[in-house]
């Protein structure tokens, strides 16, 4: 018996080799450090030591790796940090007056010529939240001309700062430089070419901006400002990396650093079989270097990390400390005005709380604090650094001795951390995080724990890793899979754990790069399929909120809300537009979901008055919605969508399936009776010959019909076959080089609901010649942010949105094949 242990054990650990070979090795974007919205830390290039690290939004925060073979020192891990010049402010840096229309203005209006004098004044920036926006603007469309003085200088780089919501065009002196589509949420550098810089002139310059708002929130600024170059250290030098591999928890790369051989692996436990873990705002990087030459070599790693990863912005001032505690040498910072929970929105990083850098005593670290541009001196140049305490420049340096390093490899970690204190507000009340719900548990302490179970935590990710490729291969084959890989971390870094005060459990998202909401319906609804897989209770902590809202008064409308606000203050819908039908078929089908994953209607019975509520809601305006916005409400609005329409039949039938569980037979039959009835009327309606229509009665239009695969997935059993395979047969006739597009309107897609368009074939040819073109896109993008869920299906560019929970739906498969196996 022993025997055959031993050998399966030896199978188990040669398959678990073969799948870490087959995991993702190419990626948008990097996953490095992924716990929340705001704990989320990235590198946008395929080399490591290429860029600089930056939040999932774009913002610099700068992590530094270095490592000393026998006196020469080597770069791993991402470049100086960058700071910029202010050439040209913008409304946000300094308000300043401009002339502006609502108007179409004609042609020319962008010239330096242009006539403007009848043109309104107003201050920038301009939008429509008056607590932050000099000029109100929430109109549709909004053009802005600007003239500034400049003197001409040498300039490194030429950064366009702007923040625009929704697509802008900006002109300089009458010339486009720059058109960016969707919206963003704060100033984002945008490097323009060496042919922008000489469009500058010498004494009077004009900025022109079209601005259009298709939905939601509105807003235009925008300034210049210069990248500064970086000071070189003579004699650093690149580490060649020779491979990255990137698996649900884990991001591992190895290169070769003179005579030695590093292996570089950053850990984030998201296990979501165990809450205390996965909520533990901790991740580990882990080093493991060996000797490439056969012999000894003396050998230091350099950690450095910038006070960025704590403020919002680069000029709120931060404070930093050193201590020894429970076992730990730990560098702490934060900003010293520490505005609890005071912001609010989408391009928004954290900037109260503390960020830790932790090493245990045994390691025999050396941990101290120095400005920026000091940070890689100290290390590689040996440059003389005062110690600091605060400022505006502040960085984390602990270096780690490894002494003298043979072929046999040696490993030691380190531990970054944050501590929100308090991660959302809810309703008024401020809510601390899952990890610390009763307010007596430390950072300090948790960093403890984390360094006690390193290595059953990293053990644990690997075999998780394994299990999340393995299962997602069997489902989808090997594109898919790594897919699945990329986007792990991302769908659940996308959230925040807490408990409401009612004591039931909240996974609020933030919409990140959309506009910021948290909590909202129609990101939920696409991130599903992962957490009804591994953990349903997450998908209920989702929509606890959302059913608060309604069932304690505060939302009185006969639909569900589309938000509980903006991210992290979730006190209210701020979104600006209702989407009625969207957001209660988004519910029920949830809820229809969660009872299928559960094998029980226990959770719908807790909410059957409020369910009952939208599903008449349903039956009384879904078949044939009016003009409205729908989760593609990038799109803009639209009457008599048939995908919508699929969406509320689907949820019609789904309620009914729930009654029938219920024990409820007749009602059960009654709702069955109308999705049936609406699905006559829809296939009549919806008929486009070879195809179902985007519009009703618009046979020249068509859509991926991604709503319809709950009723596959549920076995709802109310659309025929024939529906599905009209619908896949034409949409193979549709196939762009990156994907299926969305519908008849434009070429752009969403890669979430091609998961799902997918998952409507039991064909695996069929499914394959969908989802592997995502796979394509993913590794070929020019667009190197964590993973867009909107994509050009012609080029492969982001159209909009990154690093959204979305991705959790790329797991629609996976639970097919799961709940398949339950018959």
């Amino acid at each position: 018996m022993k025997s055959t242990l031993k050998y399966a054990f030896l199978a188990a650990g040669l398959l678990a080799g073969k799948l870490a070979g087959a995991q993702a090795t190419k990626a948008p974007a990097y996953p490095l450090i992924t716990h929340t919205p705001y704990f989320s830390i990235w590198s946008n290039t395929d080399e490591l030591n290429e860029s600089t690290t930056n939040h999932w939004t774009g913002k610099h925060q700068s992590m530094l790796g270095l490592i000393k073979v026998d006196g020469e020192t080597y770069r791993f891990m991402g470049q100086q940090p960058v700071s910029y010049r202010t050439l040209v402010p913008s409304g946000e840096e300094h308000p300043h007056s401009v002339k502006y229309t609502e108007s179409d203005p004609g042609k020319g209006w962008e010239e330096t010529n242009f006539n403007d004098k009848a043109w309104k004044t107003g201050t920038a920036p301009f939008g429509d939240d008056p607590q932050q926006a000099k000029t109100v603007w929430n109109g549709h469309d909004l053009w802005i001309r600007r003239t500034f003085t400049f003197t001409k200088t040498n300039i490194n780089k030429l950064i366009l700062r702007l923040r625009h919501d929704d697509e802008a065009d900006v002109y300089l002196n009458g010339e486009k430089i720059n058109h960016s589509d969707g919206a963003n949420g704060d100033l984002q550098p945008i490097v323009l070419s060496k042919s922008d810089i000489d469009k500058l002139k010498d004494g009077e310059n004009v900025l022109a901006m079209h601005c259009v708002n298709t939905g939601g929130g509105a807003w235009l600024d925008a300034g210049f400002a210069e990248e500064v170059k970086p000071v070189d250290y003579e004699g650093l030098k690149d580490a060649k990396q020779t491979s990255v591999v990137v698996t649900a928890t884990r991001t591992i790369y190895k290169f070769t650093a003179g005579k030695t051989d590093l292996e570089l692996t950053f850990t984030s436990p998201l296990l979501m079989d165990n809450l205390s873990l996965m909520s533990r705002p901790v991740s580990y990087i882990t080093y493991k270097v060996k000797a490439n030459d056969g012999k000894t070599h003396n050998v230091q790693v350099y950690l450095g990390a910038s006070a960025d990863l704590a403020r919002n912005k680069p000029t709120q001032e931060v404070v930093a400390s050193k201590s020894i505690s429970n076992g730990l040498s730990i560098l702490k910072t934060g900003t010293k005005e520490q505005p609890l929970l005071k912001k609010r929105g989408d391009d928004v990083r954290i900037d109260w709380g503390y960020f830790y850098v932790a090493a245990p005593v045994a390691e025999k670290a050396t941990q101290y604090v120095t400005t920026d541009n000091q940070a890689v001196g100290s290390f590689a140049g040996n440059v003389k650094t005062g110690p600091i305490t605060q400022g505006t420049s502040v960085f984390l340096n602990t270096i780690i001795p490894f002494g003298k390093v043979g072929a046999a490899p040696v490993e030691k970690f380190v531990e970054l951390g944050y501590d929100e204190l308090y991660s959302v507000q809810y309703f008024g009340k401020n809510l601390r995080p899952w990890w610390n719900l009763s307010g007596n548990k430390t950072m300090v302490g948790q960093l403890q724990q984390a360094a006690a179970d390193y290595k059953t935590t990293i053990a644990k990710c690997r075999a998780f890793d394994t299990k999340i490729y393995n299962e997602a291969a069997a489902a989808g084959g090997t594109e898919y899979a790594k897919l699945c890989a990329i986007a792990y971390r991302q769908a659940i870094a996308a959230h925040s754990l807490e408990r409401s005060p009612q004591g039931e459990l909240l996974f609020l998202s933030k919409e990140n790069f959309s506009n910021g909401s948290i909590n909202t319906v129609d990101i939920t609804y696409p991130s599903a399929p992962l957490f009804l897989v591994y953990n349903p209770e997450l998908l209920k902590g989702m929509m606890n909120g959302i059913f608060y809202y309604s069932e304690s008064g505060k939302f009185a409308k006969p639909w569900a809300a589309h938000d509980l606000g903006t991210y992290p203050q979730a006190n209210g819908q701020t979104y600006g537009e209702d989407m009625p039908v969207e957001e209660s078929g988004n519910m029920i089908l949830a809820t229809a979901a969660v009872a299928k994953a559960e094998g029980n209607a226990l959770y719908a019975k807790k909410h059957w008055k409020t369910l009952t509520t939208w599903v008449n809601f349903l039956v009384k305006d879904g078949l044939d919605p009016a003009n409205q916005l729908c989760t593609d409400d990038f799109a803009g609005h639209l009457a008599r969508n048939a995908n919508l329409s699929l969406k509320a039949i689907n949820g019609i039938g789904a309620y009914a399936q729930m009654a029938e569980t219920l024990g409820d037979k007749a009602t059960a039959a009654k709702y069955r009776a109308i999705a049936k009835e609406y699905v006559s009327k829809w296939m009549k309606m919806a008929d486009a010959g070879d195809h179902y229509s985007l519009v009703f009665e618009k046979p020249d239009t068509w859509s991926q019909k991604y709503n319809l695969v709950w009723d596959k997935m549920l076995k709802l059993n109310l659309f025929p076959q024939s529906v599905y395979d009209r619908e896949i047969k034409y949409y193979l006739t549709k196939q762009e080089k990156y994907g299926l597009p969305l519908d008849s309107r434009k070429t752009y897609t969403k890669s979430d609901w091609i998961m799902w368009t997918g998952s409507l074939t039991s064909n695996t040819n069929e499914f394959k010649a969908l989802v592997d073109p995502i796979y394509k896109y993913a590794i070929e993008t020019p667009t190197r942010v964590p993973l867009s869920d909107w994509h050009e299906t012609t080029n492969g560019r982001q159209v909009g949105f990154q690093a959204r929970s979305v991705v959790g739906g790329y797991w629609m498969k996976v639970l097919e094949k799961k709940w398949d196996k339950k018959k």
